[in-house]
């Protein structure tokens, strides 16, 4: 069975690992950094968290629906032994790797910097992402199978109905206050190894399968209601921003979070979803990237924290060091050796895949 590759989610994808990067040298700059296992600057740039607290509330939410559309084509030509195999290899061996051998790495960096002794210790880290994943996978793919099983069904009827109106999308909305209710975070854009952060992705990846099942209804909605996405999310992040306490709360954040998320999606489809030789590269490029990111820019920040610049031209320089290193990493290491490929989410056959991507550099865009 062949599945119509769709770009503008592989955009989104690389879009958003792309700020979480930029997002997690963000924080070398706030005066918060230590209490959460970052290196600190000793100079701050607060003025960077205006931008970072309209990103912090919907980035890993729209990675988690990302990989529930995901899970929707590979369940395409697969089976469920073939799903989880994939999925284990694809998933589960680069967490469990990254759990006992990257993330210690950025540790060692932290106690290098500060001076303390050096131990090892394991622990998720930024992988937490990946071990939520995989668990989702495995108590999920019943039910998307027996969807998939149905899919001319009077479930897909209803939801694809429900789907081709504004509200419809934001409806999900619910949902997620509902979790704010039950699981009561501290805050809404903490989400690494907590309930909340279980549970919010979870619903995540649950309605981006969903998203995707109910087929063009969704897609037609959100791209023309996209700006009344933005807009709304534009409204709420005002209100929050500004510090309104007596309105702003964590329910009218889940609403702008998902409105924020609509918004994006609505855009991509409209705009990005188009091949390209870069986001060929970036696409299969950005797991990997994103597994060893974090001692990298823990190793940029080592270097250049201690020059005597301003903390923008630091942030700056962090920046390029990170994505340059993360790169050259990629390129020239765990894109060629054959061993290390499967650790990092990389198809295990190199020559194949220089192969299938040779033949598709020789096809025009337009017949893809």
């Amino acid at each position: 069975m062949t599945t119509q590759r769709r770009y503008d989610i592989d955009w989104l994808r690389v879009i958003a690992i792309g700020l979480l990067l930029i997002y997690h040298i963000a924080i070398i700059f706030q005066p918060w950094a230590l209490f959460i296992g970052f290196i600190k600057s000793e100079e701050a740039l607060e003025g960077l968290w205006k931008p970072m607290t309209m990103l912090n509330v919907w980035r890993i939410p729209l990675l988690f629906f990302v990989s529930g559309m995901g899970l929707y084509f590979a369940m395409k030509k697969r089976n469920w032994k073939q799903l989880l195999l994939e999925r284990g290899k694809r998933i589960l061996l680069p967490f469990v790797f990254g759990y006992f051998a990257i993330t210690p790495l950025h540790m060692y960096i932290f106690q290098e910097h500060y001076n303390m002794l050096l131990s090892y210790f394991a622990d998720s880290g930024h992988l937490w992402f990946l071990g939520n994943i995989f668990v989702y996978v495995c108590l999920l793919s019943p039910l998307f199978f027996y969807l998939k099983k149905n899919d001319s069904g009077k479930f897909k009827k209803v939801i694809s109905k429900m789907m081709s109106y504004a509200m419809g999308p934001i409806s999900i909305s619910i949902f997620f206050m509902l979790e704010v209710g039950l699981v009561k975070p501290q805050l809404f854009e903490m989400y690494a190894q907590n309930w909340h952060g279980f549970f919010i992705g979870f619903l995540a990846f649950f309605f981006g399968y969903l998203f995707v099942f109910t087929g063009s209804s969704f897609w037609k909605t959100v791209s023309k209601w996209k700006w009344l996405y933005i807009g709304l999310a534009t409204i709420l992040f005002i209100i929050r921003f500004t510090g309104f306490e007596s309105i702003s709360n964590m329910y009218l954040t889940s609403l702008e979070s998902i409105s924020w998320i609509l918004g994006v999606f609505g855009i991509g489809y409209c705009y990005l979803n188009k091949p390209s030789a870069l986001l060929s590269y970036l696409s299969t490029a950005v797991y990997p990237v994103y597994i060893i990111h974090m001692f990298v820019l823990y190793a940029g920040a080592l270097l250049i924290l201690p020059l005597k610049l301003h903390p923008m031209l630091q942030f700056i320089g962090i920046t390029i060091f990170t994505f340059i290193v993360c790169f050259l990493i990629y390129e020239f290491i765990l894109k060629r050796v054959a061993f290390l490929r499967p650790l990092f989410g990389l198809k295990w056959n190199f020559k194949k895949v220089v192969k299938q991507e040779s033949k598709i550099s020789n096809v025009k865009p337009e017949t893809l």
